[in-house]
């Protein structure tokens, strides 16, 4: 439909947020009948956008970026139109729970705007932490939007074998990713503290128990500071370090977690949230209230906001099993 979609003051559901998991979610809303508003800030913000290849998706045997397979999603909700309004670039303000369900708050065309819905989907996803160097977290994008630095062990762990590896964090979470590339037959895996001791921070005796099986695994670290990234023509991941030194790397692997979870809306509903920051919800994805641990009536959570696992598959399952609950129950 040309020009902008004409908003209504109700839908049936409202999703906020467009990556996989929103997309998928939107596209079974119409495809069931439903009327839903879906709220996207936009692709890029997409943790999948940057990531030139993906060979987990079912139908793409030669693999597909990430970019490309959003595409896709976007076309296949185009086609229920007539009953899912698709806004974007829009920002998701608020959530609040009514006697009638839920009113949505969200910036639009430089206004302001507030929909009301009878279910709501909760699909915002997170932001990876990406590392500071010279004050800047640019540096690091040309080399994942290569695939040459990886940020997730179970989507791109297969692409490892035989190479050298270097991991950047210095904290647990660092740790454990570097524990667990080894399973994917590495010729070396060495931690980049990035300037902070390994395990600064970390508590005893996991501090003790995560050293000792470092030096099991023959993982070597190096504290120095990064100032700069090279390697990019050579489709390698080249350090410079402070010193002026430079260490070569096949490739490089993300052990920062997570920037933002964000978690704002979903505490201000009085959501569940565990120990890692997510959202908890139980098998159908319903939001788990923090108070009583009972479903918070029609709201879900789907996609990497989600606790479980974070795949873009496991996303398109869990917005189906959102929208097929809130068709059984509250739609």
């Amino acid at each position: 439909m040309p020009g902008f979609p004409r908003l209504q003051e109700s839908y049936d559901l409202v999703i906020l947020g467009g990556g996989h998991a929103g997309l998928a979610a939107g596209l079974k809303a119409g495809l069931l009948g439903y009327s839903a508003l879906l709220v996207d800030r936009g692709p890029k913000y997409g943790r999948s956008y940057y990531a030139p290849r993906m060979d987990n998706i079912p139908g793409f045997p030669a693999g597909i970026s990430g970019h490309k397979l959003l595409d896709h999603q976007i076309a296949a909700l185009r086609q229920v139109e007539s009953r899912v309004t698709y806004v974007t670039p829009a920002l998701a303000t608020g959530l609040v729970r009514t006697e009638r369900g839920y009113t949505a708050r969200f910036e639009w065309l430089r206004q302001t705007h507030e929909v009301s819905a009878r279910a709501a989907v909760l699909a915002l996803g997170v932001v990876d932490r990406m590392p500071v160097i010279g004050g800047e977290i640019d540096p690091i994008f040309p080399w994942a939007n290569q695939g040459i630095v990886d940020f997730c062990i179970l989507c791109d762990g297969h692409t490892l074998p035989g190479k050298s590896v270097a991991v950047l964090g210095h904290d647990a979470t660092a740790a454990l990713t570097a524990l667990d590339l080894p399973h994917f037959g590495p010729r070396s895996v060495e931690l980049l503290t990035m300037g902070r001791p390994l395990l600064d921070g970390v508590a005893e005796p996991e501090k003790g128990e995560l050293g000792a099986a470092l030096r099991a695994a023959g993982i070597t670290s190096c504290d120095a500071e990064i100032v700069g990234f090279e390697g990019l023509r050579e489709k390698e991941f080249h350090v410079r370090l402070a010193d002026g030194s430079l260490r070569r790397y096949d490739k490089g692997f993300s052990g920062l977690g997570w920037y933002d979870q964000h978690a704002a809306l979903p505490r201000a509903l009085g959501a569940r949230i565990d120990a890692e920051g997510y959202v908890v919800t139980d098998e159908d994805c319903r939001v788990l209230a923090d108070e009583d641990g009972a479903a918070i009536p029609g709201l879900y959570c789907v996609g990497d906001l989600r606790n479980g696992w974070n795949q873009i598959p496991e996303a398109w399952a869990t917005a189906e099993r959102a929208v097929i609950h809130a068709y059984a129950y509250y739609l």
